[in-house]
């Protein structure tokens, strides 16, 4: 790999603060197109990145996988243009492939039900797990904001936890009783007995005193899915879609879900009324006499 990937890598952190999951996003992809040119990305034509685009359109790889990459290039050839490292942009004239916009995938009101109840709940592990499925669906939070939820953040008597979300930016959840209540029992139960007196400042930890992380937790999430008998396909947002539908099946203002949501523009929080949308053609294809 190229020495300037991870100049611009470096830099993009600095600006703008991303995750380091996005920036091994757009390391794969950088060094994917890296290895597809067989050349640094620096001394790529026009026509070679039209080459390799049709090399992916070739392989079969989804729309939606090239628009990420040709987006995360055009990011990586603006810098170099902007830092002085190239004269031109060739990424400048190719065209994004047309998408369909995707509908998240979620749970009814009675699958959370089942997925939140899943945990054996006379084990630390389990009382652990069913505090943080609360919080997760209680407050919309992403699954890497719900692990490194510190003591600290949560506040039981107000009833709400402050997330740092993307970009590092903070943001006031409510939590509701439900939550509360999973989250008090918990820290009294079974938090002290997994930490066995040793020090964290995670809420959510394991037996070896460490945070929880991101995967062992979606894993899990899997796992109490088979046990709650849900047979739809996950992703680790699923609970995530399940708190922004149900608010706004519910009545909620799109403004009050974005803002709980974090997201920074109000259209990506849009994409919930399609799924709501959706939700009602179907309902009222099925039951209505003449649907």
């Amino acid at each position: 790999m190229s020495d300037t990937i991870d100049q611009y890598l470096d830099e993009v952190w600095l600006e703008k603060g991303l995750s380091e999951h996005t920036l091994a996003a757009y390391r794969r992809d950088l060094q994917a197109a890296e290895r597809i040119l067989g050349k640094p990305l620096l001394q790529a034509s026009a026509a070679d990145l039209h080459a390799c685009l049709a090399e992916r359109v070739t392989a079969g790889l989804k729309p939606r996988s090239t628009a990420r990459w040709l987006s995360c290039l055009r990011g990586f050839y603006r810098q170099a243009v902007r830092k002085g490292r190239l004269a031109d942009d060739p990424s400048a004239d190719i065209e994004l492939p047309k998408l369909g916009r995707a509908l998240p995938g979620t749970l009814t009101p009675s699958e959370v039900e089942r997925l939140l109840a899943a945990p054996d709940q006379s084990t630390p592990e389990g009382l652990r797990d069913h505090a943080m499925l609360e919080l997760l669906y209680a407050c919309g939070l992403r699954i890497s904001e719900l692990v490194t939820v510190p003591v600290v953040a949560v506040n039981l008597r107000q009833g709400v936890v402050r997330v740092l979300g993307k970009g590092s930016k903070e943001r006031l959840v409510p939590m509701g009783e439900n939550a509360m209540e999973a989250i008090a029992a918990y820290a009294a139960e079974a938090r002290p007995e997994l930490l066995n007196r040793r020090a964290s400042e995670a809420l959510f930890v394991t037996r070896r005193g460490a945070a929880m992380t991101r995967q062992n937790f979606w894993y899990a999430i899997k796992r109490y899915a088979l046990l709650a008998g849900i047979r739809k396909h996950l992703s680790p947002h699923t609970l995530r879609h399940a708190f922004a539908t149900h608010l706004l099946d519910n009545g909620a203002d799109l403004r009050a879900v974005q803002m709980m949501l974090g997201h920074a523009d109000l259209s990506t929080t849009q994409i919930y009324t399609h799924v709501a949308q959706a939700r009602l053609k179907a309902l009222h294809s099925m039951h209505h006499p003449r649907g």
